[in-house]
């Protein structure tokens, strides 16, 4: 049996009124600290990348589509592994769905 306090209704909405104080100042601190990031200077890519995809070599440019943003994830599969990582695989997986949001 653990060990906690049990109070009055009452006291427990106080202590909880008192929690989502401090989760509010952290969400908004988060949200400060996102817009930071965001404002971040950005660093020219200065070297030519050149990468190997279904279609045969294309320059990192021409994998953007003539879109604004690229989304990249990284699938690490380490030499000892013998299958993916499952949740790496379910999120690869998941991409087709997400295709028409990322287009729009």
């Amino acid at each position: 049996m653990t060990d906690h306090k049990v109070v009055s209704r009452a006291d427990w909405q106080a202590a909880r009124d008192e929690l989502l104080r401090g989760e509010k100042e952290h969400t908004r601190m988060g949200d400060e600290l996102a817009r930071q990031r965001r404002e971040l200077p950005w660093v020219a890519v200065g070297k030519e990348y050149v990468l190997d995809t279904d279609d045969g070599p294309r320059p990192l440019a021409g994998l953007f589509d003539g879109r604004s943003q690229l989304m990249v994830y990284h699938f690490m599969f380490g030499p000892a592994y013998e299958a993916g990582c499952p949740v790496n695989s379910s999120m690869a997986d998941g991409l087709d769905g997400l295709l028409p949001h990322l287009h729009a």
